[in-house]
């Protein structure tokens, strides 16, 4: 078994790795070989493109994309880059200590960068209370709907395991309506008609929308940043071979 093998909920999130993919669900190779699937949103989608993942003999399981602040310390744009990720039912897992460490080192210097647990939510947290609670009760700097899935599959699977985020809203920006209204789970792309009805109907959320998408550029060059450095491989990770049909 050798490569590494990418889970991407969003088809907008697998852009800075270079690719706009436009086939969900099965895996698509990358020019240095590397396996990306967009999983859509949630942690059974995401489970799923794990084992997908995992089934075309990657060596490695990578959980890629974006992911929302608990902690009032992260500023939109700084990458989450955790030590552990805890599930919805509290259970832990470990990230791979030196691939850990080794992209962290090739990170530049002037980018945010925090190693805080990160927390597998079932649902989007988007109000200011249910990002306070799940800070208290889980000690989780941020947020995101898949990692501690693909980690589950990881772990069963014996593979080595990472998770790259980039924060995209802060714990004291709430998300607005319209905005969770685009997220559907098990879905890869955002719902935008859903999201314009929604604003539509509350126009008043139209300066926070503004707010997010500014965020969101944030996050989405930070991910680029990190793309650009070419560490994402764990050490000693080879190539796959032909694509995949």
């Amino acid at each position: 078994m050798n490569g590494l093998g990418i889970v991407a909920a969003l088809a907008a999130e697998a852009r800075p790795l270079g690719v706009t993919p436009r086939e969900s669900r099965q895996p698509i190779e990358l020019a240095d070989g590397t396996l990306l699937i967009l999983s859509g949103v949630g942690p059974a989608a995401a489970r799923d493109a794990a084992r997908r993942l995992a089934a075309a003999g990657v060596g490695a399981l990578l959980s890629w994309g974006m992911a929302g602040a608990l902690d009032p310390l992260l500023a939109p744009g700084t990458l989450v880059v955790p030590a552990e990720v805890v599930s919805p039912d509290g259970v832990l897992f470990a990230t791979g200590h030196e691939w850990r460490e080794r992209v962290s080192r090739a990170i530049p210097a002037s980018q945010p960068l925090c190693s805080g647990r990160l927390l597998t939510s079932a649902e989007a947290l988007g109000s200011l209370e249910a990002k306070s609670l799940a800070l208290r009760r889980t000690a989780a700097v941020a947020v995101d709907m898949e990692s501690s899935a693909i980690a589950e599959v990881a772990a069963a699977s014996r593979l080595a395991f990472l998770v790259v985020r980039a924060i995209v809203d802060g714990a004291t920006d709430p998300v607005p309506r319209a905005a969770l209204s685009a997220l559907t789970p098990g879905t890869d792309a955002l719902r935008i008609a859903r999201m314009l009805a929604a604003l539509a109907r509350a126009p008043a959320e139209l300066p926070a929308l503004i707010r997010l998408s500014g965020s969101y550029r944030s996050a989405r060059r930070a991910l680029a940043a990190v793309a650009r450095t070419g560490a994402l491989k764990p050490a000693g990770a080879a190539p796959l071979g032909t694509a995949l049909p």
